[in-house]
């Protein structure tokens, strides 16, 4: 592991920004491991879920990683006078204080009926998810009003605690005095420019997405324009940029015309141990599946987009002895979506929700499948340009892979041997290349268990602490 330089004498130190709780957000207690064990001191500045159990000032996540939270927004606390006027003007129907899921489940899987909403076990949330109301059937004026009205107020909502956590975050990381800021997405660019101004500090910029190409509200005609302006004029003074996939290198690059590529380090489980044990996998216990059957495993957070109806429309074209086990968990309202097309696809007795467990044992609770479906739906360019954590899970995992035909992914699965490519537009491909490995997965699971062994994070973070390297140098 490469050593961190001094600066006048001592470790540097690291303020790591991330706009979400921190508890969770494996890439940055990543990130933060690996630079206390280079030699730096690390701290990061984060914001406060209070629902969630992680409330504001100091604390740890992780290995005993410092953190300190910013409080959230509430209405109530920082304006109870609007509070009074809005419920006045507007009645309770109005979401005062938004209802944000970020509750974690119990680690331990629960049967169907599906849990609470919750987070994927290895994406938390980038900020709170508010609950955008919608009209009923036949809306009266007032219904519109107050729709209207309510999603206005939520809009000021996320815009008001992005504010606040920038504020705080910034005050509390210029008083530590960091050298190097360390700006996880581009929501917390802002704040990471203010603080170098200040301190003196170093920015490196972590796209964890393409941010301004990554799936939100289309119906946001101030937002896009404002983190286009602050991506651009970070991005170019900072010090050092780092991302996900070869496409968003290739792509920042191009766009704002940077002259050295942004460093590529990829979202990879560690690799301590080795390739997990297809004898310590839980799927089929899980879902209480025996081995005469074929399991087909997806992992990760239970939501729209991540090629779950398709799979299922896939599944519907495959012998009866074909089943689909998801491990994760979803939100109420997009589970019932995908109960109902169960029932009319009749798989009911061939698709297994089993729960969610804890972020390092994913990779053993899919050893035991025998394919794991990776597939985004490209539904924008980071989509289209990502590499899914649970492609790197099911690698570690040792597991086979189908995958949707997306340039990143299908890139990878080619050149380790891991798998077959589908066309993303069709559930009959998708079901032939699932038949195509199911017949003869042995040489697929060797490659990734092969490939499991350079695939990790250890080999990223040399790239990270490369990068640091030479930017605490040039400040020396």
């Amino acid at each position: 592991m490469t050593d961190l330089p001094t600066v006048d004498g001592r470790a540097p130190r690291v303020a790591l920004l991330v706009y979400n709780d921190a508890h969770a957000d494996a890439r940055v207690l990543k990130t933060a491991a690996s630079l206390r064990s280079a030699g730096a001191q690390v701290r990061i500045f984060a914001v406060a879920r209070a629902r969630a159990g992680y409330a504001e000032g100091p604390d740890s996540v992780g290995d005993a990683i410092p953190v300190h939270r910013a409080p959230e927004f509430e209405l109530v606390r920082y304006a109870p006078w609007a509070v009074k006027i809005a419920r006045r003007l507007l009645g309770r129907q109005v979401a005062l204080e938004p209802e944000v899921a970020t509750t974690q489940p119990p680690v331990a899987p629960e049967p169907d009926p599906q849990p609470p909403a919750a987070r994927s076990q290895s994406t938390p949330p980038p900020e709170a998810v508010v609950q955008i109301p919608t009209l009923p059937a036949r809306p009266s004026a007032r219904d519109r009003v107050l729709v209207a009205a309510n999603d206005l107020w939520l809009r000021a909502f996320r815009t008001a605690s992005l504010g606040l956590y920038w504020a705080v975050a910034a005050r509390e990381a210029v008083a530590w005095g960091p050298d190097v800021v360390h700006a996880n997405d581009g929501n917390t660019l802002a704040p990471a420019s203010w603080i170098a101004a200040r301190s003196g500090a170093r920015v490196i910029y972590d796209a964890h997405e393409l941010w301004r190409h990554r799936n939100v509200r289309p119906d946001r005609p101030v937002a896009p324009l404002v983190e286009g302006l602050i991506e651009s004029a970070v991005i170019r003074r900072a010090d050092g940029v780092i991302t996900v996939s070869p496409s968003i290198v290739t792509w920042l690059q191009d766009m704002y015309d940077l002259p050295e590529a942004p460093t590529l380090v990829r979202n990879i489980p560690s690799g301590a141990g080795g390739p997990v044990d297809p004898s310590h996998g839980r799927l089929r216990e899980l879902a209480g599946l025996g081995p005469q059957d074929q399991v087909v495993a997806y992992g990760g957070r239970i939501t729209t987009s991540r090629g779950i109806e398709e799979t299922l429309e896939a599944m519907a074209l495959l012998p009866g002895t074909v089943h689909f086990v998801l491990l994760g968990y979803g939100e109420p309202d997009y589970l019932a979506v995908l109960h109902r097309q169960i029932d009319a696809l009749g798989l009911h007795d061939r698709v297994h929700f089993v729960g969610k467990v804890p972020p390092a044992e994913v990779a053993t609770a899919l050893a035991d499948a025998d394919l794991s479906v990776v597939y985004v739906r490209p539904v924008c360019l980071s989509y289209r340009f990502s590499l899914p954590n649970k492609l790197f899970e099911s690698i570690h995992g040792g597991l086979p892979i189908a995958a949707a035909d997306l340039p990143d992914t299908a890139a990878l699965v080619r050149e380790h041997g891991v798998g077959e490519i589908f066309d993303a537009q069709s559930s009959q491909d998708m079901a032939d290349t699932i038949s195509t490995i199911l017949a003869d997965p042995e040489h697929y699971r060797a490659a990734a268990r092969r490939a499991a062994t350079t695939l990790t994070w250890e080999h990223e973070e040399s790239e990270l602490l490369a990068l640091y390297a030479r930017v605490l140098g040039r400040r020396r």
